[in-house]
């Protein structure tokens, strides 16, 4: 039974990716944080339908990656409990984090 489940999500998740993929973001708005300038790299977000979000490098805006929402919020959610901060990463790696 678990393996019928595990297939299904797999297959469901793969259609969510490939729906979200094949999506034309051509006349999406970008955002970026505050305070940043145009020569900078930094990140850029744009919002697409049902919640999900595409994020691209400044300075590469021809490697997108797309999130559903609930990829989305995870990040998010992570992103503020810290799981992504430097300090934490090296601490969690013992080594340093360049």
């Amino acid at each position: 039974m678990a393996e019928a489940e595990d297939k299904e999500l797999r297959a469901r998740k793969d259609r969510e990716r490939d729906e979200l993929y094949a999506l034309d973001i051509s006349g999406v708005e970008w955002h970026s944080a505050p305070g940043t300038e145009a020569h900078e790299e930094r990140v850029e977000i744009a919002y697409l339908p049902d919640g999900a979000v595409a994020m691209r490098s400044s300075l590469d805006h021809n490697t997108v990656l797309r999130y559903t929402e609930a990829e989305w919020r995870a990040f998010v959610l992570g992103a503020r409990d810290g799981e992504f901060d430097l300090e934490s990463a090296a601490e969690r790696s013992g080594g340093d984090v360049e």
